[in-house]
């Protein structure tokens, strides 16, 4: 589905307007609230998402409708241009910092069926409050809530800055889910390569190149998103999260790493399909020109018996059409030989 475009030229900086794939689905809103003793979870309107006691992550699904962006954007202070941000879908990954809160743009991807989708993601950190804005609700943090709803969960003593790890943690995990996923469809296909080198499959490493190209901007950007994390001295972020930081920074150059090296291998599968094309059309001209050099003395000798002069003896030999095929036999069984002998066929 592509995105729908609007044009923002001759608009102020800070204008809201949802640009992205189009969308009817209704924006829900689900706030959990919760300290080292309670937890609560519910489903509320924009009137009702009111920071509670302890850790609140307001959790948005849908950005389409720019009205409750606007709405939430007066309840929490958010800055104009991070509501921009958010409602507008194909932002790169970053970091910025708006007044007392640090705004954090991540993409979440699930490859399913050699399709990778791709959908934005919008956190908001300040003072023990997480704002997640996502383009559509999905499953995704279902474990993560569970495991804060375990009274005995890292989270129930932590702020709001290691809800933000979590949330950035699980993100990145999941690439690593999706680069499985990936790897074993690029071993399948190389397999496949090996043995029936068609045009097919020079289509199917295309599109595995064009994701690959897509998890690569998508991931890239995050060295600079955790680093700016951890180099933050906003107050925002403890000393002991960016101890969670670091480890985080470690799984995104490994996951680059594998990007990399998936697309080195595609690059490979692509030289593989084009050196056994190559092979392929070597060995038909080599059969070909055998066949050919096998028949140049036969067609001599047709055309030499083949000149309308009056005195050549064998013309009037008896046996001599029978012994002109003999000699064209023998030429022709001497040559296969000799061809064999040197592995030539």
């Amino acid at each position: 589905m592509r995105a729908r475009k609007h044009t923002k030229a001759g608009l102020p900086p800070g204008s809201i307007i949802y640009v992205g794939p189009p969308r009817d689905a209704p924006v829900t809103i689900d706030r959990l609230t919760y300290t080292e003793n309670t937890y609560t979870e519910e489903r509320v309107t924009p009137e009702r998402c009111i920071p509670g006691k302890g850790v609140t992550w307001i959790q948005v699904n849908g950005i389409h409708d720019t009205a409750i962006i606007e709405q939430l954007g007066r309840q929490f202070s958010l800055h104009p241009l991070l509501l921009e941000d958010v409602a507008h879908a194909e932002q790169r990954p970053k970091i910025e910092e708006f007044d007392d809160k640090l705004f954090v743009v991540l993409r979440v991807l699930d490859y399913e069926g050699k399709h990778l989708s791709s959908q934005q993601l919008s956190l908001v950190l300040g003072k023990n409050l997480v704002l997640s804005f996502q383009e559509e609700e999905s499953g995704l943090f279902q474990a993560l809530r569970a495991h804060i709803k375990n009274p005995k969960s890292r989270f129930r003593t932590r702020k709001a800055d290691y809800l933000l790890y979590a949330i950035i943690d699980l993100i990145i995990d999941h690439y690593f889910v999706c680069l499985e996923a990936l790897g074993e469809t690029v071993e399948r296909l190389n397999e496949e390569l090996l043995h029936d080198p068609s045009p097919e499959k020079v289509k199917d490493i295309q599109h595995l190149k064009h994701i690959a190209i897509t998890l690569r901007r998508s991931v890239w950007p995050l060295r600079e998103v955790i680093g700016g994390l951890e180099r933050n001295d906003s107050g925002l972020i403890t000393k002991g999260t960016h101890i969670y930081l670091r480890d985080v920074y470690d799984h995104t150059i490994q996951v680059i790493d594998s990007i990399e090296t998936l697309r080195d291998n595609l690059s490979g599968m692509l030289d593989l399909y084009l050196s056994s094309v190559s092979n392929r059309m070597n060995e038909i001209m080599q059969v070909l020109t055998i066949i050919s050099t096998i028949f140049i003395p036969l067609t001599f000798i047709t055309g030499v018996y083949g000149m309308n002069f009056r005195n050549m003896p064998e013309l009037s030999w008896q046996y001599g059409y029978f012994g002109a095929l003999a000699v064209m036999l023998i030429i022709a069984i001497t040559m296969v030989l000799y061809f064999k002998k040197k592995k030539w066929l």
